[in-house]
């Protein structure tokens, strides 16, 4: 399969990465890294270690028709991903983006079927042309709206091949929401008390972490899925025990200086339902943005 990694950072290089043992990648990123990817390879190491010699650019290129694009960027880089890969006429687009509303604005500019996928790798760009492993986990993927289709069967087979743990699931909606209350129970709590992942499964992390999950299930049954307030606070503490010793996503972006996804997380729960607890960390992780020119 002809697979482009759009977003060729931390998760998109592993993906990326593991995918090119077995079939042709291009990895569109920015540089230094996509320029040492091009020249040297890309060394992946931590809990799986293998060398492999993707394309790598830092756009797409005028020539690409992939079988496949993965998108990996940051939520609100989503739009400018759609706008990249118009011209290039892709057959199948999956996300495996953080928050909620990613493929509905990719499949709105592009026209192919746009999968929805979770993934639970842990991943970290150590230096440009190495991206550390810091968990194996598992991708799941299929039909943004539910139930099954031999395209979903297609991707998920391709990343079997590539020694990728993969479900195809029927279920995604379920799935999107369960992991957007994982990440809002997780990442802004951690980026906002500078605390590792597992710091969220006792004391006043916890209560924390707890009530936002919660806000984000009753957000889901608003929107028609059926997401039980105790599936979400177990999901983040499966989540948390298994990530313990990871710094999440967020933290990672408030430790850098760089903008995060907080608009697609927590935002996106405290513009859906009353949820004082997203309002209040959404907040707190914007005035933080606002203060250093990020927003």
């Amino acid at each position: 399969m002809d697979v482009l990694v759009f977003g060729a950072g931390s998760l998109g290089s592993l993906i990326g990465g593991l995918l090119a043992g077995e079939h042709r990648v291009t990895l569109v990123g920015r540089d230094p890294h996509a320029a040492t990817v091009a020249a040297e390879g890309l060394v992946v190491d931590g809990e799986l270690d293998r060398r492999v010699h993707p394309d790598a650019a830092t756009a797409v290129p005028t020539d690409a028709a992939p079988d496949l694009v993965v998108v990996t960027v940051k939520a609100y880089d989503t739009d400018a991903a759609a706008a990249a890969l118009a011209d290039c006429a892709p057959n199948t687009v999956l996300s495996l983006q953080n928050g909620l509303g990613n493929e509905a604005r990719l499949a709105a500019e592009l026209d192919c079927p746009v999968l929805a996928g979770t993934c639970t790798y842990g991943a970290m760009l150590a230096e440009p042309g190495r991206v550390t492993c810091t968990g194996v986990g598992e991708v799941a993927l299929g039909p943004r709206e539910g139930g099954e289709s031999a395209t979903a069967d297609r991707v998920g087979a391709a990343f079997e091949t590539a020694g990728i743990e993969t479900t195809v699931a029927p279920d995604m909606p379920r799935r999107s929401w369960e992991k957007l209350a994982v990440n809002a129970g997780i990442n802004a709590t951690t980026a906002l008390a500078r605390i590792e992942n597992g710091a969220v499964l006792d004391g006043p992390a916890s209560d924390v972490a707890a009530a936002a999950a919660r806000e984000t299930a009753r957000a889901a049954r608003e929107a028609g899925v059926d997401l039980s307030d105790g599936a979400a606070v177990d999901a983040v503490g499966s989540v948390a025990e298994a990530t313990a010793a990871n710094t999440s996503s967020m933290h990672q972006d408030v430790l850098a200086g760089r903008r995060t996804e907080v608009d697609a997380i927590n935002g996106w729960v405290a513009e859906r339902v009353d949820a004082p607890v997203n309002r209040t960390l959404a907040g707190l992780i914007r005035a933080w943005e606002r203060d250093r020119g990020l927003r």
